[in-house]
């Protein structure tokens, strides 16, 4: 009878292992991640450990301020200075840098600032994989790896026979960023806890902390130092040291959580989250939801580095916007108190400037909860700061760029019955956001059409006029769009005649938007390829086409499809001469495409307006084969928090939305043989390309579920009701398969 019970006992954790098996996903998606793609050249990204979405980046930070290592690290440099729990991903300013630890063996190596302490180490002894990372810090014999869960990182130091330290350093700021204050305290022999506060691009920046040792140090030792700002002193400077004795090989974990709120709210967040010495158990963790995540979309390829390449741009797309609330829900708000969030998560890091386009529509298809949560986010934002956030992290408005993009992440949800955020709310806090007289040119915008590049100081409108008055109109566009759904009419048509203000910077004679000062006189002397204080991060060429919202009106004020294509054409083949110096942003560029930054990315799809559907074609596959690779220079420009991996994404599968709140997604050319887009309604909508391949990109003819099909988009509904697209392709550009006319 016993020997039955073994047996059976036996045979009950063979069921088990066996059911388990089957819940792990097939294809361990987190191996296919490149981490490292994006940190040479412009792309700004950070290789470190992060879960999905999670308010830790735990990276390596090289110790040197500089443009090129905003992120903290750029891969041609050879040191590392730290491993801080903060970055932001591909941005074009530097903050952050919080609470960086560093393991040394006695003696260790110290340079002068701003590098400090330090270590030479080597890119054939680092592995990077989504939620994972670890270096061979040469100088000491030891063994770094991280991994992290949302709210907490973990490190796993290996180290030499030594005697050894770890250094934990608050004083140390990079870039943008200034510490202003700053604490640490022992809580108890393996606990200590503190916060360092700084300002930089994130003003009044406020991160607590409290982390746990999985060994006692032999000793704590604090060095402080006053922090003097117009001759008085506002604050105190950390670093503190932490030694050990260590055997050959010797472990010793740090286990850290960070909170917005309070060094309790921290103590929290590391009990819920980490609340054991197990950093495999944290890995496991964390590598499973990654894997999660990165298979709602499911490619076929046999291109190791297609593969690579797109489920890296998943990846990236997903470490931004990040959380903002403890795991009880409070968090810290841009009036400097602290809210609690109930029944939804709390976010933050928001580029909306550049993320609205495709990263938020992406969103709404593999993280609808989440997107939910961002429009709760930004509704409390609203009601704590007077106006929707623009470029917000961590309870601090940046103000960095344009707009008020929070608009069209709102208004798209709401049109696709995402959430159950108040709508009202929601639409009352975009009327108003949008009625700031004082806030950057609004006043004289509604005034005048416009905003004129003369008087910018005047209504507080600062520079980029031009680009503000067309961005301005599109996220009226946006209101109005939602307004009129809701049954807000006098909203809707106030808002309507608003969004047809950029026709007011229409210059017939130089067929181009150009800048007007308040008498409605065009600037003189125009140059359409010119950079200008007139246009945010590019020219006249490039921000032509931001009228997303009325891509017909800008075909008839251009003259015709005629016209328009022509100068589409000019668009690609208008090339810089070796003379002309670019800015920085200017990267990636096909003639006056700059597919490096944001304004130029729903121009390639524009040829489906004037029915020549080849060319977007052409030019979407030549900047997916040749301007995102599988390498550390694989990105041409600033990632921006996720935009220029989601632009792939959505490209890859074969379509994007141009009019990011129309529900309509402009057919490009798909990249694999078959595309499945796993969604949350338990449906699978699915891309099949026949005969694709770097030469067969040119669509040949389309079917929709079996059926002909005719137009130049596809739609929000046909994506969720689970529809096959099936394309035939081909080597040379094919017939247009829709019929002229029927593009929206």
């Amino acid at each position: 009878m016993r020997a039955l019970n073994y047996s059976f006992i036996a045979f009950i954790a063979c069921l088990a292992a066996c059911s388990a098996l089957k819940e792990q996903p097939t294809t361990q998606y987190v191996t296919e991640v490149n981490p490292f793609i994006g940190t040479d050249f412009t792309g700004n990204t950070y290789p470190g450990a992060q879960a999905p979405f999670g308010m830790v980046q735990l990276s390596p930070d090289n110790g040197l301020p500089g443009w090129d290592r905003i992120s903290g690290y750029f891969y041609p440099d050879s040191t590392i200075a730290g491993f801080s729990h903060t970055h932001l991903s591909g941005t074009g300013a530097g903050d952050l840098y919080d609470i960086s630890f560093m393991p040394v063996t006695q003696p260790y190596k110290e340079a002068e600032q701003p590098l400090g302490i330090y270590s030479r180490f080597s890119h054939q002894d680092e592995i990077a994989n989504a939620g994972y990372y670890s270096v061979w810090l040469k100088d000491y014999n030891i063994k770094v790896e991280l991994t992290a869960t949302e709210r907490c990182g973990i490190q796993r130091y290996t180290f030499p026979k030594a005697d050894a330290a770890i250094f934990l350093n608050l004083r140390k700021a990079m870039n943008w960023d200034f510490t202003t204050d700053s604490h640490i305290e022992r809580v108890d022999s393996v606990t200590i806890r503190g916060y360092r506060h700084s300002e930089g691009w994130a003003r009044g920046q406020r991160v607590y902390f409290c982390s746990r040792f999985s060994k006692p140090f032999t000793q704590m030792t604090i060095d402080t130092t006053a922090i003097i700002k117009d001759q008085q002193r506002i604050g105190t400077s950390y670093i503190a040291r932490f030694d050990f004795k260590t055997k050959q090989d010797e472990q010793i974990l740090i286990s850290t959580a960070l909170s917005g709120v309070s060094m309790d709210g921290a103590l929290k967040n590391l009990q819920s989250e980490a609340p054991k010495d197990d950093f495999d158990g944290y890995l496991a963790q964390t590598q499973a939801q990654w894997n999660k995540q990165l298979g709602k979309i499911e490619i076929q390829t046999t291109d190791t580095d297609l593969k690579k390449v797109f489920y890296t741009a998943l990846y990236h797309s997903m470490l931004a916007p990040t959380i903002y609330s403890d795991v009880d829900g409070r968090y810290y708000g841009p009036d400097k108190q602290i809210h609690q969030a109930k029944g939804w998560v709390n976010y933050s890091t928001f580029s909306l400037w550049d993320t609205y386009r495709a990263s938020h529509p992406l969103f709404t298809y593999t993280e609808p909860q989440r997107v939910n949560d961002m429009v709760q986010s930004f509704i409390a934002f609203y009601e704590q700061n007077g106006r929707l956030p623009v470029w917000n992290f961590y309870g601090s408005e940046t103000d960095m760029m344009i707009g008020y993009h929070a608009v069209p992440v709102i208004v798209d949800a709401y049109l696709k019955g995402i959430g159950q955020f108040d709508a009202k709310k929601a639409l009352a806090a975009c009327v108003a956001t949008a009625n700031l007289d004082h806030y950057r040119g609004i006043g004289v915008y509604k005034k005048l059409g416009y905003i004129p590049y003369n008087l910018t100081d005047e209504y507080n409108a600062e520079n980029w006029s031009l680009s503000k008055t067309l961005e301005y109109a599109f996220d009226d566009y946006c209101i109005a769009v939602m307004a009129d759904k809701m049954g807000e009419k006098e909203t809707a048509k106030t808002f309507y005649k608003r969004a047809q203000n950029y026709q007011n910077l229409y210059n017939p004679a130089t067929g181009f938007m150009q800048p007007r000062d308040d008498k409605g006189e065009f600037i003189p002397n125009f140059k359409a390829d010119e950079y200008t204080p007139h246009i945010c991060e590019s020219n006249g060429w490039q921000y032509f086409w931001s009228v997303q919202q009325d891509i017909k009106g800008l075909i008839d004020l251009t003259g015709g499809k005629e016209r328009f294509a022509q100068k589409l054409d000019s668009m690609f083949t208008y090339h810089p001469t070796s003379k002309d110096e670019l800015p920085i942003f200017s990267t990636g560029m096909i003639g006056q495409y700059a597919h490096g930054n944001e304004p130029s990315h729903h121009v390639i799809y524009l040829f489906n307006a004037v029915d020549q559907p080849w060319k977007t074609q052409k030019y979407v596959a030549q900047v997916m084969h040749e301007l995102y690779k599988n390498a550390p220079a694989g990105l041409c420009g600033n990632e921006d928090c996720g935009q220029m991996s989601a632009w792939y994404i959505f490209s890859a599968m074969g379509f994007y939305p141009v009019n990011p709140v129309s529900g309509q997604y402009e057919i490009g050319t798909p990249l694999f043989p078959e595309t499945k887009l796993h969604l949350d309604n338990g449906k699978t909508f699915t891309v099949i390309a026949k005969q694709v391949s770097t030469t067969n990109i040119y669509i040949q003819s389309v079917t929709l579920n079996g059926k002909p099909y005719n137009q130049s988009y596809i739609t929000h509904e046909q994506i969720m009701n689970g529809s096959t697209l099936v394309f035939e392709m081909g080597p040379q550009p094919g017939p247009v398969w829709y019929k002229p006319g029927t593009t929206h």
